[in-house]
């Protein structure tokens, strides 16, 4: 394996994704980490911001790129050179919607492998949905997402409507 794929909507990047990204790349010379453009979602940062927010907290990381896409995953990897895309995992329910997309995935790429990684356990609760919900209604989020993160997420629930 020397370039991967870790995709997703990274809405926002949270220590968790971090831990997965670090451990990834570790294990491939090139990582793309790649931001997920969907149309039909309705994000809280826009996909510039989420890139920024990736790029600034993985800059000491020499083997990564952050980019955002539109399409499909295979599509990118095809593009890119990837052999694999990695995916984390934080229970079960995680694993059976992975599963279903690393099948499917295989069968539009057959060249393009899989990889699922174990969230640490002191990151297994944490979602992108859970720290939005817990910001909103002014919970304390330190320690969950990067500071500069945190932050933007405080700033933009405060100047909401």
């Amino acid at each position: 394996m020397s370039t991967a794929v870790y995709p997703g909507s990274f809405d926002p990047i949270t220590n968790g994704h971090l831990d997965i990204i670090w451990r990834a790349s570790k294990l491939v010379e090139k990582l793309y980490v790649a931001v997920l453009v969907n149309r039909s979602k309705k994000y809280m940062f826009t996909a510039e911001e989420r890139v920024n927010f990736i790029k600034e907290s993985v800059k000491d990381i020499h083997n990564i790129e952050v980019v955002s896409y539109d399409g499909l995953l295979v599509d990118f990897c095809r593009e890119k050179g990837a052999n694999a895309i990695f995916k984390g995992l934080r229970a079960i329910t995680d694993y059976e919607i992975e599963v279903q997309m690393a099948l499917m995935n295989k069968r539009l790429e057959n060249d393009v492998e899989t990889v699922l990684l174990v969230s640490a356990v002191d990151h297994s609760f944490i979602s992108s949905s859970i720290i939005k919900e817990v910001a909103f209604y002014g919970g304390d989020i330190a320690g969950l997402v990067p500071e500069h993160v945190k932050d933007a997420i405080i700033e933009k629930w405060r100047n909401k409507d």
